[in-house]
């Protein structure tokens, strides 16, 4: 028998209902926020090149400070969306498929190429040698949970470093490793870094934007998918990331 009180019912679909229309109400703003920046963007990125003509060193210094300023304000906007995004993503149901790993790694790999580049970072993929079992696991999630990793690899590495992924089998499940070359966990982050909300002293020098929330939202996605993570940080052998996805039945 259902006990609850209508009213209170009422009042709970009114707060859902709420919550929905602000969400949407915030990407759709935050979307057209960055439409508009990223165009200005490339006006600024043709004139920068030489695209529109040739540049004084005084119009050249102003346009790429205006660059950079940009760049930042995308970097806010896209960290909005994100965290608009990500509030709700591990309330979704998860969908569960059988997976082959090692294209799926491919996969994301590829999304991080251009990045990975303009940033003189070299990804190495240690592919197995042999043929690894496939997992059971909702692709888009899990796709969330690799992403995060390898974009945090390349965005806290230094210079011409280097970012590492290998795939093991370990008891019942398939072991993913993310390495990179770059900046060290503080012992502070040792025991925060998957706190809601939590960046890393030295992680808040090397990019001043960020939310705090993707390392946080990959840890309750990976336990949901029955996995578990954990890492890895010394200043002899960088920062690696591990998390394991059981191997499918």
């Amino acid at each position: 028998m259902d006990t609850v009180d209508p009213n209170l019912k009422k009042e709970n679909k009114k707060l859902v209902d709420f919550c929905s229309a602000k969400s949407d109400l915030i990407s759709i703003s935050a979307h057209q926020i960055r439409t508009s920046i990223s165009a200005v963007k490339w006006v600024i990125k043709m004139f920068l090149d030489g695209d529109l003509g040739r540049l004084t060193i005084e119009q050249e210094t102003l346009l790429r400070k205006a660059y950079e300023s940009n760049e930042k304000a995308i970097d806010v906007v896209s960290e909005l969306l994100l965290l608009n995004k990500t509030e709700n993503i591990i309330e979704k149901e998860f969908v569960i498929e059988t997976l082959d790993i090692v294209e799926l790694v491919d996969n994301a790999i590829f999304n991080f190429s251009g990045e990975a580049y303009a940033r003189g970072i070299e990804i190495i993929f240690l592919k197995p040698l042999e043929r690894l079992p496939k997992i059971d696991a909702d692709k888009e999630k899990l796709l969330v949970v690799l992403q995060n990793l390898i974009e945090n690899a390349i965005k806290y590495s230094n210079m011409h470093g280097k970012v590492f992924i290998t795939l093991k089998k370990l008891n019942d499940f398939i072991q993913f490793a993310i390495k990179d070359t770059g900046i060290v966990i503080s012992e502070e982050g040792k025991t925060k870094i998957f706190e809601k909300f939590y960046r890393d002293p030295d992680a808040k020098k090397k990019e001043a934007v960020g939310s705090g929330i993707g390392l946080y939202t990959i840890k309750k996605i990976v336990e949901k998918l029955s996995g578990k993570i954990w890492f890895e940080s010394s200043i002899e052998d960088g920062t690696t990331f591990y998390f394991t996805i059981p191997m499918s039945k």
